[in-house]
């Protein structure tokens, strides 16, 4: 990893708005956010290793898939259904900037410590859904960060619902 990278993520944690801007015009950045999915994927599956290790070795296949159906669904309902008069986006932005979203779930790490896995995923899922919006907002141009907001919870809701419709036919 380079310097610019973990500098990158670093950013991305700290809810910097200059780095989602940044990754999402930076097209070579693709690669690297979704090395932050799996990296983020990977710190889950080891903080749930209490878990079984089933999670470990499932979580980074998954996540990645995740990953860009959530980016396509964010770009159909954030650019084609409800977008802003400035609103102005593409796939791979979307996949870069909510790609670095993901950044704070390296904090699941620490999940295997003994009576704190809930207590960090917890406080991960939070750290990056608000990362998550941000990154939205940005990629999108909105200024209203609460579109963002809906645009990621009905975005979750038709993830979600496609994710148990899967898991019925399984």
């Amino acid at each position: 990893m380079n310097f610019n990278y973990i500098n990158r993520i670093i950013r991305a944690c700290k809810l910097d708005v200059n780095l989602y801007e940044e990754v999402e015009a930076d097209k070579s950045a693709t690669l690297q956010a979704a090395g932050v999915v799996v990296l983020s994927s990977l710190a889950a599956g080891i903080g749930a290793l209490s878990l079984g290790t089933s999670n470990f070795l499932m979580a980074p296949l998954l996540s990645l898939v995740s990953w860009f159906v959530w980016a396509y669904l964010v770009y159909l309902i954030g650019v084609k259904i409800f977008p802003e008069s400035t609103t102005e986006a593409d796939h791979g932005q979307l996949l870069r900037t909510i790609g670095f979203s993901s950044a704070p779930g390296l904090i699941r790490v620490f999940g295997i410590i003994p009576n704190l896995t809930s207590i960090v995923f917890i406080t991960s899922s939070i750290w990056m859904l608000v990362a998550m919006v941000i990154a939205v907002r940005q990629a999108l141009d909105y200024k209203s960060t609460w579109r963002a907001v809906g645009v990621v919870v009905s975005a979750f809701l038709i993830q979600s619902i496609i994710l148990v419709m899967i898991l019925n036919v399984l």
